[in-house]
């Protein structure tokens, strides 16, 4: 009698110490933070861009240094995009290079929207206006570090 109530102890304790481990695994709280990018960019079948940028995340606003290049481009042009970037624990995790296959003309001007996302799981949506004339379908490659 003696050793079934210890049993029956014994499994209410891992059973009490199973739910308490269960509910307190840490999740990760990522957060948002808002974007502005200026990109110009040039090319002639292979393009090259540069430009700056802003990130605003936690009340603190951090600078961005853009890099990238892009097959299939033809002209000269600019962007002014704003948007979120979503997924960040740090400011950090903004660093990396983001990947999208783009297609499409804008002449004298005409609104982007792209969705971009790097390895570290932060996810760019950006949307703004194209200055000049640009002609591309092309897999570019935008890297964006910390200055």
């Amino acid at each position: 009698m003696l050793s079934l109530f210890r049993v029956t102890k014994f499994c209410a304790a891992i059973t009490v110490a199973a739910i308490i481990l269960t509910g307190a695994t840490s999740q990760s709280y990522a957060e948002t933070g808002s974007v502005r990018l200026k990109i110009t960019k040039v090319g002639f079948i292979v393009g090259v861009g540069g430009g700056s940028g802003t990130l605003t995340f936690k009340g603190r606003h951090y600078r961005l240094s853009i890099g990238g290049v892009s097959a299939g481009t033809i002209g000269v042009a600019g962007m002014d995009l704003v948007g979120t970037a979503s997924n960040l624990r740090t400011a950090a995790d903004i660093v990396g290079t983001y990947s999208a296959l783009s297609a499409g003309i804008a002449v004298a001007g005409g609104g982007k929207v792209a969705t971009l996302q790097n390895s570290n799981g932060v996810v760019l949506q950006l949307q703004g206006r194209q200055v000049g004339f640009s002609a591309s379908l092309s897999v570019s490659g935008l890297t964006i570090s910390l200055q």
